[in-house]
């Protein structure tokens, strides 16, 4: 009989549910580091929330261990390279709390437009300001929502029961799902300029980081009101604060703060900030559904080796994943390679398969080529849920099995529709084992991808890759690679640069200045 330890409080159903299953479960929250060490051995499976912090530590001596599942999204606490190390998969429940979420935004939201929270503070200091506190109605309102995924989508439908007219920044937002969900797709500065709430729900990656700044706040209408429940850090809480004591923010209502457990913070105090101490998945129904996942899911791979809401590995079965991890990995990559560079909505993907590669397995490889598109935008996709994401944004996928004579031994060829334009990208395994890109948008160039790459397309012109040198010399970047392509003599070209170390905004400004530069981005392969 195979064993799973419950190491954090969890609903009682979810050791009910791994009983009912046949599973050997044992339920000891609140262990410290040293006391789970000296027990993991025992299981097979891990099933926790926030607490357990699954280290390298915890899983060397995890010698038994298959599979860990964090009943939630977030799986900060475990070290996801050394489960992968030590062939332990990682499992999480991202959809178990997305309406809790959801509902805790139109929520702040409220109690921002009402100062609700300092009314009530008011109220019980016997003080009775009944004219301190002059609200808003959100009823014909415009609420601006960047990020409109699944989370989003749930609180564009609150909105419009609020009668709040909705418009979404999103780039993987197709036009047919907009439609889907009765909100005007527009660019983020258009988002900017009308929107009377923001609210943000998309992941902290490196193009939403700090996304809400200064700059941002200054496009903003007079009086904004912005909520954050998503991540820590997508906003600038230096800047926010300057924009609500000058008056241009009326208000901010947020769950999530860039240094957490905040204790301290430079918005804390200010009247006109509404703060939670991250409550955006804390409900009864939500905690009820994540337990009731994570034990079905570790229950089903335990027993059956089915794969759900894995996020170190695909959808593959022991016979093929030997074989098909190098192709997984370049098929990985050729997706996050066009899911960095995408800044309009995605209408369709297609994935050709040529060579060697088109006789194997390849429904694993289209999930990964999905996953790494789609990951930039989307902190909880994987290959497993990929495909599922894809169909709730409206995105058609196809793929293509070519028996025609290859010029390589092996061929990925991943053909990116967006509303304005169609782009492709090609690869192909060196040595039988290392990723290579070969062509992008119908140009030939060869390259690695590694971990700070710069990507720039621009017109043949000459002293254009002189001005590049020079000014990446001047803040003293370091290039490893240059590699240059080019569709044709004065045509379109791209240069594919590999970094010693990321570049900042600052540099990145100077580089889309560069005479004749058209897309200038900073790419990231780990």
């Amino acid at each position: 009989m195979v064993k799973v330890l419950i190491s954090d409080k969890m609903d009682p159903l979810a050791e009910q549910i791994f009983k009912e299953r046949g599973v050997d479960v044992d339920f000891k929250p609140g262990m410290t580091p040293d006391e789970l060490k000296v027990c993991i051995g025992e299981y097979d499976g891990l099933a926790i929330r926030s607490s357990t912090k699954v280290t390298p530590d915890v899983l060397e001596a995890a010698t038994n261990l298959k599979v860990i599942g964090r009943a939630g999204i977030g799986t900060d606490n475990i070290d996801k390279e050394a489960a992968t190390a030590n062939g332990v998969v990682v499992m999480n429940t991202p959809f178990g709390n997305s309406i809790t979420t959801a509902e805790h935004a139109i929520a702040m939201m409220m109690a921002c437009a009402r100062q609700i929270p300092m009314a009530n503070e008011s109220t019980h200091a016997g003080k009775w300001e009944k004219s301190k506190f002059m609200g808003v109605e959100v009823f014909g309102k415009t609420l601006g929502l960047i990020g409109s995924g699944n989370i989003g989508s749930i609180v564009a439908d609150r909105a419009q029961g609020l009668k709040m007219k909705v418009i979404s920044f999103d780039p993987f937002l197709s036009e047919e799902r907009a439609k889907e969900l009765n909100i005007e797709k527009v660019e983020l500065d258009d988002l900017l300029a009308r929107a009377d709430f923001i609210t943000m729900h998309t992941p902290l990656t490196d193009s939403t980081r700090n996304l809400i700044n200064k700059d941002a706040i200054s496009k903003m209408k007079d009086g904004v009101r912005i909520i954050n429940c998503a991540r820590g850090g997508i906003i600038n809480e230096a800047d926010l604060k300057e924009g609500l004591e000058s008056g241009k923010v009326a208000a901010a209502a947020l769950d999530v703060f860039e240094v957490e457990p905040a204790k301290e913070n430079a918005l804390f105090n200010m009247d006109n900030v509404v703060c939670t101490p991250h409550l955006g998945a804390s409900t009864t129904e939500a905690q009820v559904n994540v337990a009731i996942q994570v034990a079905e899911q570790l229950s089903d791979y335990l027993l059956t080796g089915a794969v759900t809401n894995a996020l170190n590995i695909p959808s593959v079965s022991a016979e093929d994943a030997p074989k098909l991890r190098p192709y997984m990995s370049l098929a990985e990559q050729l997706g996050s390679f066009a899911g960095q560079v995408t800044e309009s909505g995605l209408k369709a993907i297609r994935v050709e398969f040529e060579g060697h590669v088109a006789s194997l397995n390849t429904q694993p490889l289209l999930q990964a080529v999905l996953a790494g598109l789609l990951r930039p935008f989307s902190d909880s996709v994987n290959m497993v849920n990929a495909p599922s994401i894809a169909r709730d944004r409206s995105i058609e996928v196809s793929e293509v099995k070519h028996d025609r004579p290859c010029d390589y031994q092996t061929l990925i060829r991943l053909v990116v529709t967006t509303e304005k334009f169609e782009r492709t990208v090609s690869g192909t395994l060196f040595g039988g084992q290392k990723p290579r890109v070969v062509e992008v948008k119908g140009i030939e160039i060869e390259a690695e991808l590694t971990e700070h790459m710069l990507y720039i397309t621009n017109e043949d012109k000459p002293g254009m890759i002189g001005q590049l040198g020079q000014t990446l010399g001047n803040v003293d970047a370091n290039i490893a690679t240059f590699h240059l392509g080019r569709a044709e003599e004065g045509g379109e070209a791209i240069a594919l640069l590999q970094l010693d170390s990321p570049l900042d905004d600052d540099c990145m400004a100077l580089i889309q200045a560069i005479p004749h530069v058209k897309q200038a981005k900073l790419l990231s392969f780990k």
